[in-house]
């Protein structure tokens, strides 16, 4: 594959300079930087000095060979960071990564970085596959590979090792299917979102629902929530009343919620799950699911609804304190408790 540059609204991807060495021993010999990486800080020149020379005297991704590229900013005035390309089967499968300095984190460089480069490999009809690993444990970099699409593959356990540590792995990737699937889905607002009982011709379909792997710490899968529904847990001597329904966007089941039912038990219900598939996220559809669960739980004559959630990168929580949920103070099993007064 020959390469020479990709210009994106904010950035530039080009060919690696050897002018780029020192940006390169820097920003990997950050520790934060290194800390999910494949090497230890602080970074050997002479291994920057090494990759440099080996990348720039190709003309692009070869394959069963490393390449990088260099990201810099629009005006090539300041280098950010690097992607790399590995390919295998022929040029036919091919493994990404990228590094980018700290200074650079929190403005979704990595994001428009990596969608381009990913557009970029599927511009060639030979690739048929493109895919990455990373460390559990980093979850902003695992999020940027869920917004270009990728889906979660496996994990493997105590499989990476870095000197003489090693970790679990996390494999995430992407057919030629998955992409066009991705890139044509639907992005706009919905003209209509309703509540869908659950029925025995859409049960299958609200099985297969799925949000990304790294939301799975804030929502469960919709079959964990069939179990609790089926086996509801005790409180205050007798079980939950468990309400549920398919979420509705123009017709299609596009997710799922549950609430507990009112009860003499348990006078106050509670939001138990909101899922909303991950081809159809950002389309304002969770807030329109939110409002019409409370007003369910108003019809049920409820005085108020409670909710729950994990702290952390990703959580719900804005979603539920701008709707106007208040935090109770109280922490149950690590996640935060908030009340909407109805």
């Amino acid at each position: 594959m020959n390469f020479s540059s990709i210009r994106t609204e904010r950035l530039l991807l080009r060919t690696v300079r050897a002018t780029d060495t020192e940006a390169l021993v820097a920003r990997r010999s950050d520790p934060a930087v290194a800390e999910y990486q494949n090497w230890v800080a602080p970074y050997p020149r002479e291994r920057a000095e090494a990759s440099v020379a080996g990348t720039m005297a190709m003309d692009g991704p070869s394959n069963d060979e490393w390449w990088m590229l260099t990201v810099a900013t629009s005006d090539d005035a300041e280098v950010l960071g690097d992607l790399v390309v590995h390919l295998t089967g022929e040029g036919r499968t091919a493994e990404i990564g990228y590094t980018f300095a700290q200074t650079a984190w929190g403005q979704g460089y990595a994001l428009e970085a990596t969608r381009a480069l990913v557009d970029w490999l599927w511009s060639h009809p030979e690739v048929t596959r493109v895919h990455a690993m990373l460390h559990p444990d980093n979850v902003a970099s695992a999020q940027v590979l869920e917004r270009v699409g990728m889906v979660f593959e496996g994990h493997t356990r105590l499989s990476f090792w870095v000197g003489d540590e090693n970790s679990d792995d996390w494999f995430y990737g992407m057919t030629r299917a998955e992409h066009d699937a991705w890139t044509t889905r639907q992005r706009e607002a919905p003209r209509v979102v309703r509540l869908a009982e659950v029925t025995r011709e859409n049960v299958a379909t609200l099985r297969a629902l799925r949000t990304h792997k790294t939301q799975e710490r804030f929502v469960a899968p919709v079959e964990n929530a069939f179990m609790h529904a089926l086996f509801p847990p005790l409180a205050n001597g007798a079980p939950y009343v468990p309400f549920l329904r398919g979420i509705e966007a123009d017709g299609e089941l596009v997710g799922f919620v549950m609430m507990t039912e009112p009860t003499e038990h348990h006078e106050e219900p509670i939001l138990w799950r909101l899922l909303i598939d991950r081809m159809h996220q950002r389309r304002g559809i969770g807030t329109e699911a939110l409002e019409l669960a409370i007003n369910e739980a108003r019809a049920m004559g409820a005085p108020s609804l409670l909710v729950s959630w994990v702290p952390g990168r990703g959580s719900p929580a804005p979603l539920y304190l701008q709707r106007g949920f208040e935090p109770t103070g109280t922490i149950g099993d690590g996640e935060v408790e908030a009340r909407l007064m109805l």
